[in-house]
């Protein structure tokens, strides 16, 4: 079953086409990676799947529901959740409050409660509260609570901004470089970390530069090339396209020698 389409998805800057007649789908329940060099229109297709940008032509369904040209608002209200390549984090507030902020989105509370302070606003912090405690528990951020992101080392930040994310219950959970900037031992947490939402029902879209990440875990990867579809298909498949390795594998894995 189909959890995200594009059908026909272009992207223009100007007189830059970055992203070129796409069509792609994701299937409920697994992990797709985007992956291909810089420059290949990875984080735009993101930021048209998220509301950020508006698509020159083309639509995006999710669910069967037109977003095409929709607000992100609407994006993370149908189900849709995002992380970012650069830390997007209130470092000024306490993790516990970062995640808040994304569990807020499912409060059932509108504005005459907040204003009156009613009880029923009351009954929704606690369970807000509690349910960004759950996250917090689930990506091992429990002792970090009440602490201020600012004083959160690196790889524990990149772990919250995914916290958050869940605590607004997305169907669809897109994660721009969630391994980036991580050492050996942090990166192979994410990867179990992937593993285990996908395997409870979470739709995962990743972008990634760990090729060991990204080969590991992936169910289906598009492989991206100046905003055109160069390949798709398994990691098997995709390793064994020539296409592929002249294009972007090949250049990973001297890249990767050649900091052994």
């Amino acid at each position: 079953m189909t959890a995200l389409r594009v059908e026909r998805l272009s992207k223009d800057f100007g007189g830059v086409r970055a992203i070129h007649e796409l069509t792609w789908e994701v299937r409920r329940g697994t992990i797709h990676s985007i992956i291909g060099p810089n420059g290949a229109g990875k984080t735009t297709l993101l930021n048209l799947l998220t509301g950020v940008y508006a698509p020159s032509a083309g639509r995006i369904v999710c669910d069967g529901r037109d977003l095409s040209g929709a607000p992100p608002h609407t994006f993370a209200a149908a189900g849709v959740g995002r992380t970012f390549q650069n830390l997007q984090i209130f470092f000024n507030m306490t993790a516990l409050d970062n995640v808040m902020t994304g569990a807020h989105l499912r409060e059932p509370c509108g504005l005459v409660s907040a204003l009156l302070h009613t009880p029923r606003l009351a009954r929704a912090e606690g369970e807000c509260r509690a349910r960004a405690m759950h996250w917090l528990r689930f990506l091992g951020l429990e002792r970090y609570a009440p602490m201020a992101a600012a004083s959160m080392p690196y790889g524990a930040l990149k772990r919250l901004e995914i916290a958050r994310a869940l605590a607004a219950e997305p169907s669809v959970l897109l994660l721009d470089e969630p391994a980036a900037g991580l050492n050996p031992t942090e990166a192979r947490e994410i990867d179990a970390l992937l593993k285990q939402l996908a395997a409870g029902g979470t739709t995962l879209v990743l972008v990634e530069h760990n090729m060991r990440l990204v080969m590991g875990v992936s169910d289906h990867i598009l492989v991206l090339d100046y905003g055109r579809r160069l390949a798709e298909g398994t990691a098997a498949e995709v390793a064994a396209d020539p296409r592929v390795v002249e294009a972007y594998l090949g250049a990973a894995e001297a890249a990767v020698a050649g900091h052994a």
